[in-house]
């Protein structure tokens, strides 16, 4: 059975700056697609002791992650992690949370992780960097561990939709979902990439989740 995003109350969340998206998913018919692309990457989860989520942010995921883990850990290069922990502890989920980027987790040791979930982070990496990445969660992973990520899929309709809110893609996205998938493929050996349709679907794919095993 497929997972719906649990979300709270728009005003419930604590610790993101103004950059942060969580607005957009209460918007009308927008914030339906951004509930659907956390959605489809929640249902490559497949439960365990341990999940790392990379660059968590609001926590937007934490309650439905806590209901298929023993253990929510997280890394954020910019959230404050006592507010978010504000939130989410107070309803019974006990939080691993720490300033952390994906590219360097000296923290963690080799093989500790049933999955590393990262949504909309990997395309903020320049292409260079990706492999680096995902050496380092593939050694944080358990053998069989899964990493799961999302990932716009770039085309004029998002760069339109970028202007729209303010915003300049290439100031944001150095990466695109091609260049992800191939450097996944490339450091992992058995992995998948699922396209997420536009709703309503004039604007083809436009978002994909890749699912990769260590």
């Amino acid at each position: 059975m497929s997972q719906k995003l649990k979300l709270l109350p728009a005003e419930k969340y604590k610790g993101v700056n103004q950059y942060d998206p969580i607005k957009f998913y209460y918007w009308p018919i927008f914030g339906r697609m951004y509930r659907e692309r956390v959605e489809l990457a929640l249902n490559e989860c497949t439960g365990g002791e341990r999940i790392l989520e990379v660059g968590f942010g609001t926590g937007l995921a934490f309650p439905n992650l806590h209901d298929n883990y023993k253990e929510i850990h997280g890394i954020d290069l910019t959230a404050d992690i006592d507010a978010v922990k504000s939130v989410f502890e107070p309803m019974g989920i006990p939080l691993y949370l720490k300033k952390g980027d994906v590219l360097d987790m000296p923290y963690y040791e080799d093989n500790f992780f049933d999955t590393v979930l990262m949504v909309s982070i990997l395309e903020h990496l320049k292409p260079l960097e990706l492999e680096q990445a995902f050496a380092e969660v593939k050694r944080v992973l358990k053998p069989g561990g899964q990493m799961v990520y999302g990932t716009p899929v770039e085309k004029p309709f998002m760069v339109f939709m970028f202007k729209m809110l303010g915003h300049t893609i290439r100031d944001e996205h150095f990466s695109t979902e091609k260049e992800i998938a191939a450097a996944a493929h490339k450091v992992f050996s058995s992995g998948k990439v699922i396209e997420m349709k536009s709703t309503p679907p004039i604007a083809g794919t436009v978002y994909t989740v890749g699912n990769f095993i260590k």
